[in-house]
């Protein structure tokens, strides 16, 4: 039969009704007893030294333990017979629960062998001794100092339709819960990457008026690059915000909710009561619906464990304490580039030049809107304008001294590059590209350039010096002349010129004409047959 074990106020409730002069009946009915239940306590209380004349101070702690202690059955370690029993099966019930069968069909196999107890002793002996069904221990951790710490969460909350695509797309919170005071302010996207935590951080710093000291974050990917229990790796791009704004970051370990337990449960809390069954027609109204709710709804709540109202716990004690707002933070693109063989990097979809020291090696770079800064080995070797995607930002000194003028389609300096290997050379080169499109010309002038090379700046100086002479333009022809070493040949004299007003411009006899004379071929005429007959 199950025992109910009676309480030291219901053994109390029964000696003091006795000693009022009442009978057991009444006795039994205002305590909430069985009326032998009563007399059995009234028999022990009288064995104890207790007169029904004297007063209800007779009834010290001492003779409610030695009635109770008289009246209970014998029960070692607390425990009755049927607990007895189980403890010679323990070791059976420790390797059923370890193989995964539940309590009622433990009680079931222990029936088969002659066991029969409640399964209520039945359910506490498998929690209590055969780690069935056992819950870790926790602790309630202090709330801390007012305006030190703050924990987000992200959570999903609804659905809605995005007008950039025309789809409905899943809705995220990012909860902020105030440790001190339970103040709370939701912050509503799409996605959870870097850039929305950073806006939902700077709407929470204008909303609260401050920034806290400590954030406690999960261990979300656009926080957290490498989770670790003790000393996690932070990305970059939130390492740089939390220097800005001047906070520490304590993230919590993964899968451990109760290092967050504050914002934790306050998911199904903005789930349920912020978001389900609204309608928005896009993500700033809901933004705004949300913020309210913050204001309205559960700031002037009355909370389960502070019995305050957390907007006016956290005016009074925590809104002088936060730490002031920063400037709006201009938020970067952080990225490991490589220097490619053209003397650029990419970022952002737009490319950089770097100098040629650091051409295939992994350099850090910085970009934000309006400056792009690389870093090698913790040193800035170069900082460029913020250009936009497809664009394209080269420094001339970054390039070879020989491939500037092709690369940045810099005229002026080609012509200077060629004028370097002469007066002439570079006279000649301004002739090459003196036309409509001169860029489609400059592979002549670097083909000229590649001759002063090979044959030398004195020899090509020479060569392109008699081609202006005589008004020719080709590079081709400098060749040829550097190949059969004509450039320094004299140069033939001028043509004489006709007197002005004749008729043309060179001697008539250089217009003469030596026709060959055609040769007439007489052939004698072949006898005919009356010719034959005409002589016999």
């Amino acid at each position: 039969m199950a025992y109910r074990e009676v309480s030291v106020i219901e053994v109390r409730e029964v000696l003091r009704g006795w000693l009022s002069g009442v009978g057991l009946r009444v006795v039994a009915a205002q305590a909430g007893v069985d009326r032998k239940t009563a007399r059995r306590y009234v028999a022990a209380a009288q064995e104890a030294g207790l007169t029904r004349g004297s007063g209800f101070e007779q009834v010290t702690d001492e003779v409610v333990g030695a009635v109770v202690a008289s009246v209970r059955p014998a029960r070692p370690a607390g425990h009755g017979s049927a607990w007895q029993q189980l403890t010679e099966h323990q070791e059976q019930i420790r390797e059923w629960v370890e193989q995964g069968v539940t309590a009622v069909k433990i009680g079931t196999l222990l029936g088969r062998r002659g066991v029969d107890v409640p399964y209520r002793t039945l359910h506490r002996f498998v929690v209590a001794c055969c780690g069935f069904g056992r819950r870790d221990e926790t602790v309630r951790v202090a709330d801390g100092e007012p305006g030190v710490e703050l924990q987000l969460d992200f959570g999903n909350v609804a659905t809605m339709l995005d007008p950039a695509t025309g789809r409905k797309k899943l809705v995220r919170a990012l909860i902020f819960t105030v440790v001190y005071s339970r103040h709370m302010f939701v912050w509503l996207s799409f996605s959870q990457k870097l850039d929305d935590v950073i806006a939902g951080c700077e709407a929470a710093w204008v909303f609260f008026g401050g920034v806290f000291k400590v954030l406690i974050p999960d261990n979300m990917a656009a926080i957290v690059a490498d989770a670790d229990p003790v000393n996690p790796k932070y990305t970059n791009g939130w390492l740089d915000y939390a220097q800005h704004c001047g906070f520490v970051t304590d993230a919590a370990r993964v899968r451990r909710p109760k290092d967050k337990p504050r914002v934790e449960r306050a998911v199904q809390y903005v789930r349920s009561s912020c978001m389900a069954g609204e309608t928005f027609m896009d993500l700033e109204q809901a933004r705004a619906h949300a913020r309210n709710w913050c204001l309205q709804v559960a700031g002037k709540r009355i909370h389960g464990t502070t019995q305050q109202r957390p907007v006016e716990h956290f005016q009074a004690e925590e809104a002088g304490l936060l730490l002031p707002v920063a400037a709006p933070y201009d938020v970067p693109l952080f990225k490991s580039c490589k220097v490619h063989r053209d003397f650029h990097l990419e970022i952002g979809k737009a490319l950089y030049s770097v100098p040629r020291a650091y051409l295939g090696q992994q350099v850090d770079v910085r970009a934000d809107s309006r400056l792009v800064k690389v870093f090698w080995h913790g040193q800035l070797v170069k900082t460029h304008p913020r250009q936009r995607p497809g664009g394209r930002w080269t420094d001339p000194d970054d390039l070879p001294a020989e491939k500037v003028g092709y690369a940045m389609r810099d005229l002026d300096r080609l012509i200077a590059a060629a004028g370097q290997h002469g007066p002439d050379v570079g006279i000649y080169a301004q002739r090459l590209l003196d036309d409509p499109l001169p860029w489609t010309r400059m592979r002549a002038v670097y083909r000229l350039l590649g001759l002063a090379r090979r044959y030398g700046s004195d020899a090509v100086n020479t060569a392109c010096g008699k081609a202006l002479d005589v008004d020719v333009v080709s590079v081709t022809k400098i060749d040829a002349m550097l190949q059969r070493g004509t450039e320094n040949n004299t140069t033939p004299p001028p043509r004489a010129v006709a007197a002005a007003g004749g008729r043309f411009a060179r001697d008539p006899g250089e217009f003469a004409v030596s026709r060959p004379r055609l040769r007439v071929v007489t052939q004698a005429p072949q006898p005919s047959l009356f010719d034959e007959a005409v002589n016999q």
